[in-house]
């Protein structure tokens, strides 16, 4: 490990907000081809959402590969957003404890792989740069202390717990979700004085299985009393159950699992061709345990896996129904290690030799969850799932609730509450309606 400082204050923060189908903004994004595995998480738990409660000790991991293999200088800062990822009007001095700009110093350089890369690891937040607000935060990665050359960005949440939620998931009344979707029923009693007209004043976003790109936002409660609002109507909360999701373990190359079907694994040369994939829409749901999207970087052969750990293309296939290649739709790969941009480095393209869909990933070693997208050319708000929707399916929620007094300057998260379906479903007798 090598360690190094250096400590400066910089004023503006310039960063890029990607727009996704004109209503979604996906934040995070990779800008450089030589960045791999780029994780933030909860400390020792890859599968939690990045969040730091405010004032207290615990930690979020960042783990991020260099695929040039050599030493560079990389530094982080926070940038402080509203509740729908836009930028504040604030100065990082109103919402940084410490420095603005501050340098990666912990580095590993790769052994026991094949492929050499450069890993690069930080706690945060460190005793040199702490946020003082709750709210949406963007991690920026940037070169040699110039904001200018970002490498990454990564979105974590601060919270100060200021409301009590407590949700459950039900079934849906109506017909049309009774046996495909899941809903969430919830009340958010706020926590702090002198409040009023919280309608206005409070927002919630909804996610599902931690993901940003479909959640649900601008909920309006369905009755207010007080300091409690209550969010039970039959048109809000509602998600498609999905399936469980798609696996791939490449944990082992040398034992390769059931979902390869060929590949080579030496000094020169890893690569790898997974079983072909198809539409699981009409197959039976069955429970088995998955990730809910998210992937483990781990091994099987070595002790840490983020400075030890090797990489391998990974082809992806999955044949369409009736073989033929869809003439309105485009077909993408996602998942967590995606990040669910549905862009050309995820798209995936017809081979007429093979009548599959095709892509690769060069994918490091560890356990992933999968699915595929296919998006309406002509709309692409409309999006289809090969997996079919199942009630039954195990999902995790996540409600956030954000304050904006009329005297703030930014939005506050006041509140989290996660809930798993399984372990809290309710299930509603079938009814025609």
């Amino acid at each position: 490990m090598h360690f190094n400082y250096n400590r400066c204050h910089f004023f503006c923060v310039i960063f890029l907000l990607i727009s996704f189908n004109g209503t979604t903004q996906i934040i995070e994004a990779v800008y450089k081809s030589n960045i791999k595995t780029a994780q933030l998480f909860q400390y020792g738990n890859q599968q939690g959402m990045p969040v730091y409660n405010l004032n207290s000790g615990n930690k979020l991991e960042l783990e991020f590969d260099d695929m040039d293999g050599n030493y560079k200088s990389y530094y982080f800062t926070y940038v402080l957003c509203d509740y729908n990822w836009k930028p504040s009007n604030l100065s990082s001095f109103d919402y940084i404890k410490g420095f603005s700009q501050n340098r990666i110093t912990t580095y590993r350089y790769a052994s026991i792989a094949y492929k050499k890369y450069t890993h690069y690891q930080a706690f945060l937040p460190n005793q040199d740069a702490v946020p003082t607000k709750s709210g949406n935060y963007l991690l920026k990665v940037y070169l040699d202390g110039d904001t200018a050359k970002t490498v990454f960005t990564k979105q974590m949440i601060v919270v100060d717990q200021n409301a009590l939620i407590s949700s459950e998931v039900l079934q849906p009344f109506s017909t049309q979700f009774f046996y495909s979707h899941q809903k969430l029923r919830f009340s958010v009693n706020i926590k702090i004085p002198n409040t009023f007209s919280l309608a206005q004043q409070v927002k919630v976003v909804v996610l599902q299985n931690n993901r940003w790109d479909n959640a649900q936002r601008d909920i309006v409660p369905t009755f207010v009393r007080g300091n409690i609002m209550e969010y039970n109507s039959e048109n809000i909360g509602i998600f498609p159950g999905g399936k469980e999701w798609r696996w791939l373990d490449l944990r082992s190359f040398r034992l390769q699992s059931d979902r390869i079907e060929s590949g080579v694994y030496d000094e020169r040369n890893a690569e790898f061709f997974l079983k072909k994939d198809v539409d699981r829409t009409a197959q039976q749901y069955i429970y088995f345990p998955d990730y809910n999207g998210m992937y483990n970087i781990s091994t099987y052969e070595s002790i840490n896996p983020f400075w030890q750990g090797d990489y391998a293309k990974i082809n992806f296939s999955f044949s369409p129904p009736d073989h033929l290649p869809f003439y309105d739709k485009e077909l993408f790969l996602a998942g967590a290690f995606t990040g669910y941009n549905l862009n050309e480095e995820w798209k995936l393209k017809y081979n007429n030799e093979t009548e599959c869909y095709e892509t690769s990933a060069f994918l490091k070693q560890g356990y992933y969850n999968y699915t595929y997208i296919a998006v309406d050319k002509n709309n692409p708000a409309i999006k289809t799932t090969f997996e079919g929707n199942y009630w039954e399916t195990e999902n995790e929620y996540t409600i956030l609730v954000y304050y904006k007094s009329f005297t703030d300057r930014n939005d506050q998260l006041i509140g989290m509450s996660t809930i798993n379906s399984r372990k809290t479903a309710v299930t509603r007798p079938y009814s025609q309606q």
